[in-house]
C-alpha cells in the first residue's frame, strides 16, 4: 500500500515553542467546534534553506483537559495525518508558505478523524488558502 510508511517531514513541522507562540500571537484565528486554527506567514527570509521558496509548516497545541496520554497521543496522530495527507499537500500545490498552528479544543477529544479533517480544511478555506483535494 503506497503511503503506508510516509511520515510528516521534519521541515514541515513547527516544533520550536518560539515559532508556535509567534503564529499564535500574529496569525489569523479561525475557530471551529473542535479546533482553533491560527494561520500566519513564515517570518524572516522567504527563501528556504535550499535557496527555493519556503514550504508550509504546521504545529499543534494539545492541552490535557483531564484526558489521559493515550487520548492525547491519538489526537496528535490524527492531526499529523490530516496535515500530511490533506493540508500540506494543498498548500504546497498552491505554492503557499503559510505556517499553521492548530490548538485543540475540548470537543476535539470526541471528534472523529473525518470531523477533524473537515473542520481543519474548512478553517483554511475560510482564510482563502487552498486546503488540499
Amino acid at each position: 500500500m503506497s503511503g503506508e510508511h510516509e511520515r510528516l517531514p521534519r521541515a514541515a513541522r513547527l516544533s520550536r515553542g518560539s515559532d508556535i507562540r509567534r503564529v499564535l500571537r500574529s496569525g489569523v484565528r479561525r475557530r471551529t467546534p473542535a479546533l482553533d486554527v491560527y494561520i500566519g506567514r513564515r517570518a524572516g527570509d522567504p527563501e528556504g534553506p535550499s535557496g527555493g521558496r519556503s514550504l508550509p509548516r504546521v504545529g499543534w497545541v494539545v492541552p490535557k483537559y483531564g484526558e489521559e496520554s493515550v487520548a492525547r497521543n491519538r489526537l496528535k496522530r490524527r492531526l499529523r495525518e490530516i496535515a500530511r495527507r490533506r493540508v500540506l499537500a494543498g498548500l504546497r500545490a498552491a505554492g503557499s508558505d503559510a505556517e499553521i498552528v492548530v490548538r485543540v479544543r475540548r470537543a476535539a477529544y470526541g471528534a472523529t478523524y473525518w470531523e477533524l479533517e473537515a473542520q481543519w480544511t474548512g478553517a483554511i478555506e475560510r482564510s482563502r488558502l487552498p486546503a488540499g483535494g
